[in-house]
Order: C-alpha cells, then structure tokens, then sequence
C-alpha cells in the first residue's frame, strides 16, 4: 500500500507541471486577448491590427493544440518555444496599443 501511494505521488509530481504548464499557457493567451479586446473598445487597436493580431492568435493556439496532441502534455521545448511566440505576440499588442 505504501509503495502505491509513492508511487502515485510521484507521477503527480512528475506530470503535474507539465499539464499546468498547458492551463498556464492557455491563461496567458485569454490574458492577451482581454487586451486585445481593451484597445479594440478605447480605440488604440483599429481593425487592420485586430484582424493581424486575431490571426496571430490563432495560430499560436493551434500551436498549443496541436502540441498538446502528442500526448497531452507540453515538453519543456514545446512549452519554451510557445512561450517565446506568446512574448513576442505580447510585444506586438503593446506596439499596436500605442502607436
């Protein structure tokens, strides 16, 4: 008995930040597209820049999707790499907000 329940802490250990680094990732996409959705109402993003940056999104959650195929789970280069696209997609928001 005891050597199931170390064995069931252990895989939690193991594939929890892996399944959490999913939701930590889809959180940030909905993070982003409130402020997408925040300059659309002020009038800082016109339509030219929401239809660019709606495309963008897109494809980085197609990007998430179909990392997340492979086995549920995001590797820590699939999950460093859609950080690096969502860093810049963040960028450009700030970009478009303030030009």
């Amino acid at each position: 008995m005891k050597r199931f329940i170390f064995a069931a802490v252990c895989a939690t250990a193991i594939f929890l930040p892996t399944v959490a680094s999913a939701g930590e990732v889809h959180n940030r996409e909905v993070r982003q597209n409130q402020r997408i959705y925040n300059g659309v109402r002020n009038g800082s993003i016109n339509r030219a820049e929401l239809r660019n940056l709606k495309r963008r999104q897109a494809a980085l959650e197609a990007a998430r999707r179909r990392n997340l195929l492979d086995g549920g789970r995001l590797t820590p280069r699939e999950r460093r790499r859609l950080n690096q696209q969502q860093n810049n997609f963040s960028r450009t928001i700030y970009r478009y907000k303030r030009n």
